[in-house]
C-alpha cells in the first residue's frame, strides 16, 4: 500500500493507494496517524479512492484511528469509499462512526464548516448511506 500525506492549510489528507491487507500497513498507519495528531492535526481526511479492497487489518486500522481521534477532538472524515470498503464498514456496524463523503473535496469542504460536535457519533453530512430515496 502506497500512503501520501497532502496539507491543505489546518487539513491533513492521507490518501490510500492499494489494496489495504494484513502485514505492516495497519501499524505503519496508525503510526503515522498518531504523529499527524501529535503534531497538532485537528482535521483529518482519510481518502480510499484508490483503495479496492480492505480486510481486517484496515477495519483495525479505522476503528483505533476513530478512538485516536475522538480523544484528541480531531475532526475525522472519511472520503472515496467504494462499495466493498463502505460495505465492509456497514456490516460490521462501523459506518455510523463515521462522517463520510464522496470525495476529498466534498470532505474539505464539510471540514470549512463550523463543528457541531455531531461528528463524533456518526454521520454529519447528512447523507445516510443506509436511507432510501422516496418518490
Amino acid at each position: 500500500m502506497r500512503i501520501e500525506v497532502k496539507f491543505y492549510g489546518d487539513v491533513a489528507a492521507v490518501h490510500l493507494s492499494g489494496k489495504f491487507l494484513a502485514g505492516g500497513d495497519g501499524p505503519f498507519l496508525r503510526q503515522k496517524v498518531k504523529e499527524l495528531i501529535d503534531a497538532g492535526t485537528r482535521k483529518l481526511i482519510i481518502d480510499f479512492s484508490e483503495v479496492p479492497y480492505m480486510d481486517s487489518t484496515g477495519v483495525g486500522f479505522l476503528a483505533g484511528t476513530h478512538a485516536t481521534a475522538k480523544m484528541a477532538g480531531v475532526r475525522l472524515i472519511l472520503a472515496g469509499l467504494n462499495a466493498h470498503v463502505r460495505n465492509v464498514l456497514e456490516v460490521l456496524g462501523l459506518l455510523r462512526l463515521f462522517v463520510v463523503e464522496e470525495d476529498e473535496a466534498a470532505a474539505l469542504a464539510k471540514l470549512k464548516e463550523p463543528s457541531t460536535g455531531s461528528e463524533d457519533s456518526g454521520p454529519a453530512s447528512g447523507k445516510n448511506p443506509k436511507a432510501k430515496k422516496r418518490a
